[in-house]
């Protein structure tokens, strides 16, 4: 397999593509996209058999990629569109797998000190719950209100306690019917940094897409349906260093207008080379934009108007 370095599955299957050389799209792949606006798009990758799943490894399954550009400078009206949206794609994904009264437990996965990977614990801030006001003032809430329940559980560093040890006592407590995770994730474009949104019903491995894999999250061992949600925040160096090149050689290419050697160049993903040369050195370092902490801001927004609206 690939050491893709990438949690998200349209990544993963352009990658291999690339490195296949591959027009068509992939055996056991199905995809499609969809424009809302002129800053917000919407990918689906299907993966419908083994064969896709060993392409790019990612069990089969659905993955929804929302893109939203100019994040950075995004008004409150953007803000609602790219929630609005996020939220139509999750309704679709909820409706098959629970009815609409389904009891859902909302997961914010990460570490609320550590900026880049916050996002989760943020999120929960946000996330309207009802279960307890439907178990003891029952009186106040409208008919037909879902139960919905919310935690952030902490990371392994700090509990001592795998992540999923902690979710199988709970689901095992209060019966849930489905669990929403969020998390943040590793790509490997820097334009996807706080810009991307990965919806998926295969559940989540956290830590797979920087090297620190931990228990997956997954239906497989908690039982019951798992859709995840993660955003990318961060990027290797040799993806920083790989995306540069392709600029560089784009700008070469501009003032030279041909040459065989760059075409070529630009053409090859030049990402485990590059690698291999900073791994030795320890320079491969984990990277973050400096406009994070607003990134992260509007990003939790959206994901957590998008969950509100959707259950």
């Amino acid at each position: 397999m690939y050491n893709f370095r990438t949690d998200l599955a349209s990544e993963r299957r352009d990658i291999y593509q690339k490195a296949n050389k591959l027009e068509n799209e992939i055996d056991g792949i199905e995809s499609s996209k969809e424009e809302i606006n002129e800053n917000i798009k919407v990918e689906t990758v299907k993966i419908t058999n083994e064969n896709g799943e060993k392409a790019i490894g990612k069990p089969v399954g659905n993955y929804i990629t929302i893109d939203v550009k100019q994040l950075k400078i995004a008004q409150e009206e953007e803000i609602e569109k790219a929630a609005e949206t996020l939220s139509n794609q999750l309704v679709k994904v909820l409706d098959t797998h629970i009815d609409k009264q389904g009891e859902i437990l909302v997961v914010g996965l990460g570490n609320m000190y550590v900026t880049p990977d916050s996002l989760g614990p943020k999120v929960i801030n946000e996330i309207e719950v009802t279960r307890h006001i439907i178990n003891y003032l029952p009186q106040y809430v409208e008919e037909g209100t879902r139960m919905v329940s919310a935690i952030s559980p902490g990371v392994l560093g700090t509990t001592g306690i795998e992540t999923v040890e902690i979710l199988k006592g709970i689901v095992d407590n209060i019966n849930p019917k489905l669990v929403i995770v969020i998390d943040a994730l590793a790509s490997r474009s820097i334009e996807r940094i706080s810009s991307t949104i990965q919806l998926s019903d295969t559940g989540i491995v956290p830590g797979a897409g920087v090297g620190n894999t931990r228990s997956e999250i997954s239906e497989k061992t908690l039982g019951i349906p798992v859709v995840a949600i993660g955003i990318p925040t961060v990027v290797e160096t040799a993806v920083l260093v790989n995306d540069c090149l392709d600029l560089f050689i784009a700008k070469l290419q501009d003032e030279a207008k041909s040459n065989d050697y760059l075409n070529q160049l630009k053409e090859e993903d030049n990402y485990q080379e590059i690698r291999e040369v900073l791994l030795p050195k320890d320079y491969n370092l984990i990277v973050t934009p400096k406009e994070i902490d607003d990134l992260i801001e509007n990003m939790s927004q959206i994901v957590a108007r998008g969950i509100n609206n959707a259950v």
